[in-house]
């Protein structure tokens, strides 16, 4: 029998080789595919840092114990290495071979250190004496103690040789003939990565431009006055950032702020240099404990990121995408706060094509209105200067009562939790750090307000974060409502996860690890018990990965039993679909394009009286098992409405939409002879922007009024 599931990890990685694949695509805007290639890279550097060392850990720990795709460790160590390989090997010829020349020809020119010429080098010395060199730090590393190369900070590696005839004042600073003479140095964060370089006589139609990593190697020799470098390399190490917090620490806050100094000097899984050296990359590779699979080798660039400064320039702006407005939605009101809107019908939010400004509105508003007591909220990413921040601390010191739960094992994102948890403790705000060992990654905030008749709660539930920065660039699904049933189980959430509580039955709300899988588990039932050859029961599904092997099982029950399966999965799926006998009914579609896809959105058929749902949850272990998650339904008609047309474009794309086969392959959706070119993306974008030109204008915006 053919397996029944995909390999975790090798399913990630053919994600990123769709991300890849928007990267190589030439009818993109040149910074466009760059963006695709540079999160090709950020991509892999959580990759190895999470799901690599877990790996290295298994195959430690316990070598020859399969998973459920039948692959031990070291058999999936062996197929990531080759693949990824092959990824970053096919990025690399992208960049120089095609995006780099590409940038030349519109006049953003990349100028290698060995082409300087006279006047460039001579200019680019003086920006290292002043601007560079006071912030390098030499490290040699012949010392009794090797230096510590920091996660993912890129290095510049020299190989030194004293310069002949020079005395010495110290056997050990002449070093032994033996041991080769390598010093590190940090390249800085908080520097430019680019430096403009001055024009050719009579050439002003190009900017040549520098990096920062060639200057520092080219000029790095300034820093070992009476050597010579005989060769240097570029290099970056991904450490070990899979474990986890002692939850049962006195202080759980010093216990986390442990974890984020471990991940400096955990043990290295990867690293990422040039070729321009084999003695130093050897050297590199022994004192890592690194393997030849462990290294990737990049030509020139080891962060293509730090190229997309070019986009601050008027001609990188050029090369973008043209920009897309973010729409304040047309049935929300601008100057007054939507109590009374939200009285009357509940509101869907999809955001990037709508602006995120009502969420902030809606905050803003409940932090300054008199008659609201009280703001309870979860945060798990917020982001940087945070207006979320602000109106939470603006409300505590206006009075009410604000009750925040903050996820501080968000990773990757807890140091500047923490930071937020103790700015907003400071403000008068009471703050819940988490549960233990339950990461809390629901999105739900709750207003309670004062009316002339009772006491009102007004909800808001997403499928993403309170994040204002991400919500312009990641498709998302929120709600607002009054709707007093799902207002009653909001309070029972807020009460079981800040207070002792065992969990009452929820009318609407379906909370992980409690009764989400359970409900989903059901509701896939139902559809096979309902489903009849004259009218198949019909599952909709889109969120970012699909693994948890019990809905899968329940989702090839389902096929077999002649319902349609429709999945649009972003990331990773362990489901094997067209298998005859199995999964034949199932159909699954990716799609990766402009906008990050992060909504998750469920649609059950339901034998003729259909059911929809969104949710923080993806269909995976940690998500159902292992996570507080939250699934709210679409109860308004016009709501319901909205959110299906909205889950049916995405399966309509033929134009970024790949779709998985049964070998694991995934290929861009064939479009019919007679079919138009459909892409959901711009489809969605239209439909708002057209909603947006019929709404009602302020007349002043109408006509230019004349004043005295």
């Amino acid at each position: 029998m053919e397996n029944r599931f995909f390999n975790r990890e090798l399913s990630w990685l053919e994600f990123n080789a769709r991300v890849l694949h928007q990267g190589l695509n030439k009818s993109l805007p040149l910074m466009e595919r760059l963006q695709f290639l540079s999160i090709v890279t950020s991509n892999f550097d959580e990759f190895f840092q999470v799901r690599v060392a877990s790996l290295k850990r298994q195959f430690f720990e316990n070598p020859d114990q399969a998973d459920v795709s039948g692959l031990t460790p070291q058999m999936v160590l062996t197929s990531i290495s080759a693949r990824a390989h092959q990824i970053i090997r096919s990025q690399q010829e992208c960049l120089m071979s095609d995006i780099l020349p590409s940038l030349s020809e519109k006049g953003l020119v990349y100028v290698a250190p060995e082409s300087y010429t006279h006047q460039q080098s001579e200019y680019l010395h003086s920006v290292f004496d002043t601007d560079i060199y006071p912030l390098l730090t030499p490290l040699r590393t012949d010392t009794e103690a090797f230096p510590n190369i920091k996660n993912l900070s890129v290095y510049v590696a020299f190989l030194l040789k004293p310069i002949a005839g020079i005395k010495y004042s110290s056997e050990e600073l002449k070093g032994a003939d033996d041991i080769p003479r390598i010093a590190f140095v940090e390249i800085p964060g908080g520097l430019s990565n680019v430096y403009w370089l001055p024009y050719e006589r009579g050439v002003t139609s190009a900017r040549p431009f520098a990096l920062l990593q060639d200057i520092i190697t080219l000029y790095g020799t300034n820093l070992f006055p009476g050597f010579e470098v005989e060769e240097s390399l570029l290099f970056k190490v991904a450490r070990d950032a899979d474990f986890a917090v002692d939850e049962d620490s006195g202080n759980f806050i010093n216990a986390m702020e442990n974890v984020l100094i471990q991940r400096q000097s955990s043990f290295p899984v990867q690293m990422t240099c040039n070729g321009t050296s084999d003695r130093i990359r050897k050297f590199l590779m022994e004192k890592l404990d690194l393997f030849a699979d462990d290294v990737y080798f990049v030509e020139r660039i080891i962060n293509p990121g730090d190229l997309l400064e070019l986009r601050d320039t008027e001609a990188g702006a050029a090369l973008s995408f043209e920009r897309w407005e973010h729409f304040y939605p047309a049935d929300l009101p601008e100057e007054e706060p939507y109590w009374d809107t939200l009285k009357l019908h509940d509101k869907i939010l999809h955001v990037p094509y709508e602006s995120y400004d009502p969420v902030v509105k809606f905050l803003n508003d409940a932090a300054d209105d008199e008659n609201v007591l009280a703001i309870k909220m979860t945060l798990y990413r917020t982001g940087r200067a945070s207006p979320i921040i602000a109106a939470l601390e603006r409300a505590a010191h206006n009075g009410k009562q604000v009750v925040v739960l903050v996820e501080l094992k968000a990773r990757f994102d807890e140091e500047r939790n923490i930071a937020w948890a103790n700015e907003l403790e400071k403000a008068g705000v009471t703050v819940i750090y988490g549960l233990v060992n339950l990461k809390v990654h629901a999105k739900i905030l709750m207003v309670i307000r004062r009316e002339s008749d009772t006491i009102r709660r007004y909800v808001h539930l997403a499928t993403g974060n309170y994040n204002t920065k991400t919500a312009k660039l990641y498709s998302d699904i929120s709600l607002f409502t009054a709707n007093p049933q799902i207002a009653n189980d909001a309070t029972m959430f807020f009460n079981l996860v800040t207070g002792y509580s065992t969990l009452q039955k929820m009318n609407c709300l379906a909370m992980a690890p409690v009764t989400l899988k359970s409900n989903l588990l059901s509701m896939i039932q139902r559809e096979i018990e309902r489903s009849r050859p004259e009218q198949p029961g019909l599952i909709i599904a889109k969120m970012n990965s699909l693994t948890h092997e019990e809905v899968i099982a329940a989702l090839y029950r389902a096929s077999q039993a002649g319902v349609r399966v429709l999945l649009n999965i972003r990331g990773i799926c362990m489901l094997v679909p067209g298998v005859s006998g199995l999964s034949e009914n199932i159909r699954v579609l990716s799609i990766v394009d402009r906008y990050l896809e992060h909504s998750r959105i469920f649609y059950f058929q339901n034998g003729g009286t259909p059911e929809l749902y969104c949710s923080s949850a993806d269909w995976m272990s940690r998500n159902l098992d292992r996570r507080i998650e939250l699934m709210f339904p679409i109860l308004d008609r016009a709501a319901f409405e909205e959110v299906k047309s909205i889950l049916d474009i995405y399966f309509r794309d033929n134009v970024s939409a790949m779709e998985l086969q049964q070998n694991g392959a995934w290929l861009p959706v064939e479009r019919g002879k007679k079919e138009d070119v459909f892409d959901a993306q711009e489809e969605l974008y239209r439909i708002y922007k057209k909603r947006d030109e019929a709404r009602p204008q302020n007349i002043e915006k109408q006509f230019e009024v004349r004043r005295k």
